[in-house]
């Protein structure tokens, strides 16, 4: 299971109220575990039927045309760049391990490897100010076990 923004939950009931009207015309009703995306009879939809719907939605946007599954790239790609940790993605994407994400994705993620050292030496550089005495304040990282510094033990 995945987690949905409130935005995406909303718009989904509304797809779910139309998709139950459209099936009381059709003198059926809608049942919770249909399809959430089918046609009014309530059956899988074709993938052509899909791509199609996509096609005049991208249109309608006026934006560079991409494929539905370039959208998908394009939110796994966000997500990493954005810091989300490659196992959530990984569960988003449905891929079976976490090393499929990381062989499709890892040309997002130059400059990971700076970041993650640049993110180090600001909690480190908190901990101590610029005299090598240890610093104080609400700004200190929490940084345990303090390092020993008066002790002869090696």
């Amino acid at each position: 299971m995945i987690a949905l923004s409130p935005l995406t939950v909303s718009v989904l009931r509304e797809h779910r109220g139309k998709q139950a009207l459209e099936r009381v015309m059709l003198g059926a009703q809608l049942k919770d575990d249909d399809l959430v995306f089918s046609d009014p009879e309530g059956n899988p939809l074709l993938p052509n039927t899909v791509t199609h719907a996509w096609i005049k939605l991208v249109r309608r946007t006026r934006l560079k045309p991409i494929r539905l599954h370039d959208a998908r790239h394009s939110h796994a790609s966000i997500l990493l760049k954005l810091g989300t940790h490659p196992k959530i993605v990984q569960e988003r994407l449905g891929h079976a391990s976490i090393q499929i994400t990381l062989d499709t994705y890892s040309h997002v993620a130059p400059g990971l490897q700076e970041a993650a050292a640049a993110r180090f030496d600001q909690a480190f550089t908190a901990r101590y100010n610029k005299h090598g005495k240890e610093a104080t304040g609400e700004n200190v990282a929490n940084l345990s076990p303090k390092p020993d510094i008066t002790s002869s033990r090696n």
